[in-house]
């Protein structure tokens, strides 16, 4: 029988069983739902990546004027959700959004592929595209404008960070009498934990 879930810091429990998710799974460990918030009050939901995590939050990166960007910036709160199906496991996460520092966006953005890079300056993410033929198009503009290995950050692409006001543990325990510990953030940087009915 799986173990009752005993943590009391929540950041070393996201790593300890994000580490055993990227030893399980196939795909894209660091795959979480984002879910932001459109101009008219409506959910909207995304899966992208987790590119860091440190005391203050959760990173991701992304074109800020796509919808997400758009909708981020209009509203700077958002929800995560991790689900990683083979473990029986999900982390819930609710928070503000800042953004992060130039510095830390040009320092992820120079690790990426080139054509990753070439592809944040010729894609007009989230905007109507007539075919496959017009991206390709934006991409061999982009790669004559830029042909050597340096290739400098579009200034709309970068990352945003969630400061987790509450993360909620679940992990699936037998007929589904289910452990949910929920970690609240309390003034001076402490935790406030309660568990939860499944």
């Amino acid at each position: 029988m799986t173990a009752p879930i005993a943590a009391t810091e929540p950041y070393a429990l996201f790593r300890a069983w994000m580490a055993e998710a990227e030893a399980s799974e196939a795909n894209d460990p660091n795959a979480m739902s984002l879910a932001s918030c459109t101009p008219d009050g409506f959910p909207s939901v995304r899966i992208v990546l987790l590119k860091g995590l440190d005391e203050r939050g959760f990173v991701f990166f992304t074109n800020k004027q796509s919808r997400k960007g758009g909708e981020l910036l209009a509203n700077p709160r958002a929800a995560l959700a991790f689900h990683w199906k083979s473990l029986r496991r999900q982390v819930r996460v609710e928070g503000a959004i800042e953004e992060v520092t130039e510095a830390e966006s040009d320092a992820y953005y120079a690790t990426r592929p080139r054509l990753s890079r070439l592809g944040a300056w010729a894609s007009q993410q989230s905007r109507p595209l007539s075919g496959r033929a017009e991206l390709e198009g934006a991409l061999a503009e982009a790669e004559a404008r830029f042909p050597g290995a340096e290739i400098p950050r579009p200034p709309h692409w970068g990352g945003f960070r969630l400061l987790p006001a509450r993360l909620e543990f679940w992990q699936d325990m037998p007929f589904r009498l289910h452990d949910r510990r929920v970690f609240h953030a309390a003034p001076g940087g402490d935790w406030r934990i309660e568990t939860l009915y499944p």
